[in-house]
């Protein structure tokens, strides 16, 4: 059953519109002031809220900004009631994050249409897609569905590179969305003097590029595939418009690209604090992690490795050395293969 809040400080209309609400079916719980509806959010997350403008104390304005600001309620649809139609007040509230308005007095059935297309198109949007081809299509074809998204184009180019192609390069203007479909692609920045540091190891199913177009700026790093890859190139303007135009597409596609945020954080820490044995280290780790490997071996040039660990080739290959002598690795040809994941964690910890 699908829960409605109902914040409204008239008792008549209050009481009315909950028992229209009720009888359609759904579970609705009601506040009669701003303060009471915040308070009853924070203990139950509903589907909807439906909330007065004009109210004493909070008004609906402030609720709707502490909606807002709350990334676990932002997703959430809000209607507004108000016995006012001036478009300025609907500007207002449209500018914060409001979805629709209705007038007083309404009717029963444009109350229960409101309502049911505020949640249908909740509901189709906030699905927790997932990270594969067809997850990706699945959220496109949604979003299609909704109306201010009818214009989506339906093309996601595909290209392919081989072995040391760059997808695109530093400073260049970020035109698409990146999806890797299969393969293997480092991110890098490159110095004045051409020196190189890898900022990101990504394998099949992950999105490049989008923090720089959320900026609309130059890309801050490079791409380039370490082998052979097959992309999706998304449009930049279609992934806009699922950004800006609706609050649940961006609630669910900032949901799958941020979660490596903490990771690159906590990377660049130890970059500047950790000792050459921990960050080679941590890079194997990291290598096997991000490549989404299902076997404990996998291939990387030292070159590539010494990149991501932030020195010189020598350091990395005097370092693996020790590793495959303490019987932490197994080095074959260009293969590294993990013997204890534990005790390179462990490492990473101690420092030694």
């Amino acid at each position: 059953m699908q829960k409605i809040l109902l914040i409204e400080d008239n008792d008549s209309v209050r009481e009315n519109t909950a028992e229209i609400l009720e009888l359609a079916g759904y579970e609705v719980g009601t506040a009669c002031n701003g303060k009471e509806g915040i308070e009853a959010l924070r203990k139950d997350i509903p589907d909807l809220i439906i909330c007065d403008i004009m109210m004493p104390g909070l008004d609906g304005y402030g609720v709707l900004h502490i909606v807002m600001k709350n990334p676990e309620t932002s997703h959430i649809p809000f209607i507004f009631l108000t016995a006012k139609a001036e478009k300025a007040d609907m500007r207002k509230g449209m500018n914060l994050g409001a979805d629709d308005y209705l007038t007083k007095p309404y009717d029963d059935i444009e109350l229960l249409d409101a309502v049911e297309a505020r949640i249908n198109r909740s509901r189709q949007i906030q699905k927790d897609y997932e990270t594969s081809v067809s997850g990706l299509d699945d959220f496109f074809n949604d979003a299609k569905q909704v109306e201010s998204l009818k214009e989506l184009s339906k093309e996601k180019k595909i290209r392919a590179y081989k072995k040391k192609m760059n997808l695109y390069h530093q400073g260049d203007y970020p035109n698409h969305l990146i999806y890797i479909k299969s393969g293997k692609v480092k991110t890098y920045k490159t110095n004045s003097d051409g020196k190189e540091l890898i900022t990101g190891l990504f394998g099949p199913e992950s999105f490049l590029g989008f923090n720089d177009l959320i900026t609309q700026s130059d890309h801050s790093e490079g791409a380039m595939s370490i082998e052979d890859v097959e992309a999706y190139f998304i449009p930049k303007d279609d992934f806009l418009q699922l950004i800006y135009k609706d609050r649940s597409v961006a609630s669910s596609f900032i949901k799958i690209l941020s979660n490596n945020i903490k990771e690159i954080e906590e990377k660049m820490l130890h970059l500047a604090y950790n000792s050459v044995r921990q960050r080679v280290a941590e890079a194997l780790l990291s290598v096997k992690k991000n490549f989404g490997e299902q076997t404990v071996s996998f291939s990387i040039s030292r070159e590539d490795l010494s990149n991501i660990v932030g020195t010189s080739p020598e350091s990395v290959i005097r370092t693996l050395s020790d590793f495959k002598n303490e019987g932490l690795i197994e080095i074959q040809h260009n293969k590294i293969k993990l013997l204890n994941a534990e005790e390179l964690s462990t490492i990473i910890s101690r420092g030694f």
